[in-house]
């Protein structure tokens, strides 16, 4: 029988925690999720806890930043003017910039 699977600190998760979110905030954490480069439930743990999210550079979270970035400017070029722009964009739009800045220091 295999060790059953443990966090970094060695504790055992045996809680489940479940709640409801819109098709549209799912896509927004999802985004979130894959930029981060860490697993949903590892995401999600550390911003309930008010732990610092840190980004790990990797071919994994590359392609999600360069997927993510392609989507944005997809999405800048179909707006006509800036009245068009919803909230979810702006936060993703902001989420991207905020690690493109960190990936210069």
């Amino acid at each position: 029988m295999s060790e059953k699977a443990r966090d970094p600190k060695g504790r055992w998760r045996s809680v489940s925690v479940c709640f409801r979110v819109s098709p549209e905030e799912i896509t927004f954490i999802n985004s979130l999720v894959k930029l981060s480069g860490l697993t949903k439930q590892e995401y999600l743990a550390r911003r309930v806890m008010q732990k610092d999210i840190v980004m790990q550079g990797n071919p994994k979270v590359y392609k999600a930043l360069k997927t993510q970035m392609e989507q944005l400017h997809t999405e800048l070029l179909r707006l006509s003017n800036a009245s068009d722009v919803n909230d979810e964009f702006m936060d993703l739009l902001d989420v991207v910039t905020k690690i493109c800045d960190g990936m210069k220091k």
